[in-house]
């Protein structure tokens, strides 16, 4: 039987992890460095939260970027002493991008509140050692478009700050997000574009999700052999959004496609960030969590991702 066109580019690289497997096996020694993105878990304290992940040998976090303001968000001090207690590291901030601060909006106090929310992340990430600060070029939630300027209002927006992640040591990671939320930007092409144009060495990475790439590319596996050494995260949730293992992703394919771009190495993250179904996943960072659930899908997520790495690199 004549194989799908995805199942083509899936065995192409099924080839090519099986050959560096086979040239190259010191190139699959080190594991992916698996983390987990906290905002999904609503109005949970810090301490909770960390223990969870401490709990299912989850040692890399990407903390919820929520300093809307100078007196809002975590404090250093305390975030450190929570995280070193749990024995976790600050893998990167998930910057979280409304229309109150949208980097592309035609409303300048709103593009000054982005400026002014990315400097106080910019300022907290580096203090805490992150390696990356996700961005969006246009507010989640609002995937009508403003204008066909946006998109020259959100790169000239984002310049202004370009030089601070330089002098934090901080990677931007424009992240591309599917139609269904936002305006612009919506795969890693859309991304790779965008970083061209702001022109900033500052502004050089992507953050990829999943969930979104199974809307918008062609192929997922193939979409990250693309990002390269641009991609610095993945977020991850199955094809339903929920946690791995739970939907029809191609798991394999994603983890083989990973290796073949060297993801497995210092600053690279895979980050389960299962938000479930809908347009809008903003309000699951206002809700009071079900603590078994949460514990629930930890477990099953981690476990399951480690069982299909261990079988591609063991089998």
């Amino acid at each position: 039987m004549k194989k799908q066109n995805c199942e083509i580019k899936t065995e192409q690289i099924r080839q090519a992890f099986l050959e560096l497997k086979k040239r190259q096996p010191a190139k699959l020694k080190t594991r992916l460095n698996f983390s987990w993105s906290n905002w999904g878990f609503g109005l949970e304290p810090l301490a909770d939260s960390a223990a969870r992940l401490e709990m299912h040998g989850i040692r890399y976090i990407e903390l919820h970027g929520n300093h809307y303001g100078p007196d809002l968000g975590y404090k250093v001090t305390e975030t450190k002493r929570i995280l070193g207690d749990h024995g976790l590291k600050v893998g990167g901030i998930c910057g979280m991008f409304s229309a109150d601060n949208d980097l592309s909006s035609n409303r300048g106090i709103q593009r000054q509140a982005a400026v002014d929310y990315l400097k106080r992340e910019l300022e907290f990430a580096g203090q805490l050692g992150a390696d990356y600060i996700l961005v969006v070029p246009g507010a989640v939630g609002r995937p009508n478009a403003y204008d066909q300027t946006e998109f020259d209002r959100s790169v000239s927006t984002l310049r202004l700050v370009a030089d601070l992640f330089v002098q934090h040591e901080i990677k931007a990671a424009i992240e591309p997000i599917r139609s269904a939320e936002v305006s612009l930007v919506h795969t890693i092409a859309d991304a790779k574009k965008y970083v061209a144009a702001v022109g900033h060495r500052g502004i050089s990475h992507i953050n990829g999700d999943v969930y979104h790439m199974q809307s918008e590319e062609a192929h997922i596996g193939a979409a990250l052999l693309d990002a390269g050494s641009q991609l610095v995260n993945l977020h991850l949730a199955d094809s339903n959004r929920c946690a791995l293992g739970e939907g029809a992703m191609d798991l394999d394919a994603i983890i083989m496609a990973l290796y073949l771009i060297g993801f497995n190495t210092k600053g690279h993250y895979v980050t389960p960030e299962p938000l479930g179904p809908g347009g809008d996943p903003y309000p699951a960072m206002h809700g009071k969590p079900d603590k078994k659930l949460l514990d629930e899908m930890v477990r099953q997520t981690a476990t399951y991702f480690r069982e299909r790495e261990a079988e591609l690199l063991t089998a």
